[in-house]
């Protein structure tokens, strides 16, 4: 990437107007569709004086239109919004941190909903032989609130349709489809009040997550990526339907119904027709049915494994894997694409941010600088995080002496924004007292944290110790004295050695070490936790007989061992290999949220068409004698005891009878174990067709979104162990990485040229800019 020969040199006439709400795209000088995407070239367009008029009140607005563009470029928005100065100040508002936690709460509580709302979660357990009737909301109460969050909606969309234009807002697909999904929430809504709330269907719940989806700019762009990825996911999973057909026919024809009952256990269990053939085999390719599937052929004769090996051979670990790896491939291509857009987007911000200071003067107008006092001026008044600001601020003093500043040096202020941020820690302070300082030396050491791991180590196997022992008896059996005194004497020195850290690093340089805040948050739990015992129960002596309180003293002591065991993960940093994988899971957190959004987006809507399909399907017996009670429907005709089924399992809280039991049933069968108890249970209950359902939702949760997610995590650790693997412990200590998905791409991501940004700045549609190209 030869980042030196990116920007071009040239001239450019920017021309920023008071942008009416009328102004739009097509008469404020797009392209001709002969010129590669500039205006008229001449060599005497240098020196026009008229390319930034200055007027009396312009340099406010072009000050203010700087610091929007600057933090567009921060957030990778579009600069493709109005730019008058109300416009300005409402854009600015509507960004604010306050606005965008107002919208993202209510998008929050508009799909919360759907645990209140009929069918309610609102019960203990979800098992339908022991559920309470749940409380259920009076009618308007839901509908009160759904209403306050789609008047913000409504109002929402009215800012951004107003802040882009109408020309931006027809060629917005996520905005006609926002009007069209609150057009559609609204209506259905005003049906709900009609009926008095006793509606059977509730579209608009279907619909909800589409707020969910349009609010995210990362999510859109990951849906885009995956909808890109689709067509070579789709050649996989056609391979895969081949490799399935193929083995059913084979089946089959194998375990075909025979004269001999004793021979038909196969045919009868897993290949007595078509559709159930092809089930035993789809569930054979996730294993969960292995190997229960061969075992009547395989009891007859061995040679028959032979078939469901090579079909598990090719399925599972050849096509499965495969698909994971092409997953990997393509969607890591269109992610780089995406953030390749972002950048874009920065980097035009920034250039549109230069374009407009330089109106500042008819001099900077001419030779195409800006002052540097006045980006020191645009810099405060940028909303941004402190870090960066103070970084660049760093970079802009370094220029003062120069007194302008090229657009080459100006766009190169903002790599700031694209450099990892380092923590470095405080100074430890400085004492007078040779015992102090010896103290300081000792327990600011590496080996001091060893020691401190030993430690807690130690107790961890005192309390595995003493939970082995007491592992049989009762809680009035156990003898608590010994456990008491040994987590006395520990927590103490938990108490001593935070103590001498914080004497040995400062308050701000002991909380400046993560697992420093992790060991003194936990070390003053305990210590609240033992005075309290203590308080209550006096002190322990052999004959220990402590007297009951509100909460036992078995219950407290369980409680600090529990946080003595959360102690010990304080290992975790000290131990390299350790700690890459456990900060490559806390960027997970980080850096997926786009990934969770969307993973959120289709457990909803299955959950919700899970409740339109199945709710109350399945009913259990009122008692175990329900078999031989006959007057009972659609209990006994399918209700079973065979081994593996849904009810010899009792997997009677596993349902759709409210969304929060919808959400677990379709967590249990994305991670396929048992799976085919709920596909096999809700086909006998309701139709065949039930299978589809279960089937479409094993294909989007386990085999597309699961290779989605194993494809990050590789990308992910993949980065990081490029950049730790040379760095020792104390060195990842000292540096918190703090990766994004940017950063992960860095290194493969080509910058824009000065000709596609003059290009993009010249089609801004309220913006009027003229470039022009020195000959």
């Amino acid at each position: 990437m030869e980042t030196d020969t990116l920007l071009a040199t040239g001239s450019i006439n920017v021309v920023p107007q008071d942008y009416g709400a009328n102004s739009g795209s097509a008469e404020h000088g797009h392209p001709d569709n002969g010129s590669p995407g500039f205006g008229t070239r001449s060599p005497n367009s240098v020196g026009d004086n008229e390319s930034c008029p200055v007027k009396g009140g312009d340099e406010a607005l072009y000050m203010q239109q700087a610091v929007v563009f600057i933090e567009d470029a921060i957030h990778y928005r579009s600069i493709n919004h109005r730019v008058d100065a109300s416009s300005l100040r409402l854009h600015r508002w509507y960004y604010s941190r306050l606005c965008q936690w107002g919208l993202g709460l209510a998008i929050a509580v508009v799909l919360l909903l759907a645990f209140v709302e009929q069918p309610s979660s609102l019960s203990t357990s979800s098992d339908p032989r022991y559920r309470l009737p749940p409380w259920e909301p009076p009618c308007g109460l839901t509908e009160g609130i759904e209403a306050l969050c789609l008047f913000i909606f409504t109002l929402d969309l009215a800012v951004k349709s107003y802040l882009i234009g109408w020309e931006e807002f027809r060629k917005s697909k996520w905005l006609m489809g926002y009007t069209v999904v609150i057009a559609a929430s609204i209506i259905d809504w005003m049906l709900s009040v009609s009926m008095e709330c006793d509606e059977k269907l509730r579209v608009r719940r279907l619909l909800r997550p589409f707020f969910l989806l349009q609010n995210s700019s990362l999510m859109k762009k990951t849906l885009k990526c995956i909808k890109r990825t689709l067509p070579e996911i789709a050649s996989v999973i056609l391979l895969l339907a081949l490799h399935l057909c193929l083995f059913t026919m084979i089946g089959m024809l194998l375990f075909a119904k025979t004269d001999e009952p004793e021979r038909n256990g196969e045919w009868g269990l897993y290949f007595r027709n078509l559709p159930q053939a092809i089930t035993s085999l789809l569930v054979l390719l996730t294993t969960a049915n292995n190997p229960d599937v061969m075992i009547p052929a395989y009891t007859l004769n061995r040679a028959y494994s032979i078939f469901f090996i090579t079909f598990s051979v090719f399925g599972t670990y050849f096509l499965m894997n495969l698909l994971t790896a092409i997953i990997y491939n393509q969607f890591r291509g269109y992610l780089m694409m995406s953030v390749q857009t972002s950048i874009l987007r920065r980097r035009l911000g920034i250039r549109a941010a230069f374009q407009v200071l330089r109106c500042q003067g008819t001099r900077a107008a001419v030779v195409e600088q800006v002052r540097v006092d006045t980006v020191l001026e645009v810099m405060y008044k940028v909303n941004m995080k402190s870090y960066y600001r103070a970084a660049i601020i760093k970079e802009v003093q370094q220029r003062a002496s120069d007194v302008h500043m090229d657009h080459k040096a100006f766009g190169t202020l903002f790599e700031q924004l694209d450099k990892d941020r380092v923590k470095e820690h405080p100074a430890p302070p400085q004492y007078n007292y040779t015992c102090l300082q010896k103290i300081q030396f000792i327990f600011s050491h590496y080996y001091t944290t060893l020691a401190g791991n030993a430690v807690a180590l130690a107790n961890v196997i005192c309390i595995c110790t003493i939970l082995v022992l007491n592992a049989e008896k009762s809680t009035a059996e156990r003898n608590d004295y010994y456990l008491e005194v040994i987590n006395c004497c520990f927590i103490f020195w938990y108490l001593l050695e935070m103590s001498l850290k914080l004497l040995a690093f400062g308050l701000k340089g002991y909380l400046s070490y993560r697992n420093n805040i992790f060991d003194g948050f936990l070390t003053i739990l305990l210590m609240v936790l033992q005075i309290t015992i203590l308080i209550n129960y006096s002190v322990p002596f052999s004959k220990w007989q402590p007297i009951s309180h509100a909460m036992s003293l078995w219950d407290m002591v369980r409680l600090i061992n529990l946080l003595i065991v959360f102690r010990f993960l304080r290992i975790i940093p000290d131990i390299k290999l350790m700690n890459l994988v456990a900060s490559t899971l806390l960027d997970l957190v980080k850096n997926l949220r786009a990934f969770a959004g969307i993973l959120v987006v289709v457990f909803y809507v299955f959950a919700v068409f899970g409740i339109w399909l199945f709710e109350g399907a399945i009913k259990p017996p009122t008692t175990m004698s329900i078999i031989s009670n006959s007057t009972i429907e659609n209990i006994t005709s399918n209700y079973t005891t065979t081994c593996g089924t849904y009810e010899q399992l009792e997997y009677w809280p596993n349902n759709f009878d409210d969304f929060a039991a919808a959400i677990i049933l379709l967590y249990n069968v994305m991670v396929v174990n048992n799976w085919q108890a709920f596909m096999d249970a809700y086909s006998r209950y309701t139709t065949e067709w039930a299978k589809v359902y279960f089937v479409c939702w094993w294909l989007t949760s386990s085999v597309m979104w699961v290779n989605l997610f194993v494809a990050l995590i590789l990308e992910n650790f993949i980065y990081k162990w490029d950049r730790s693997h040379s760095c020792s412990v104390t060195d990842m200590e000292k540096t918190r990485y703090e990766t994004s998905v940017q950063l992960m791409f860095k290194e493969h991501i080509e910058e824009p040229t000065e000709e596609e940004l003059l290009r993009q700045l010249q089609q801004h549609p309220h913006l009027h800019i003229h470039c022009t190209v020195d000959t």
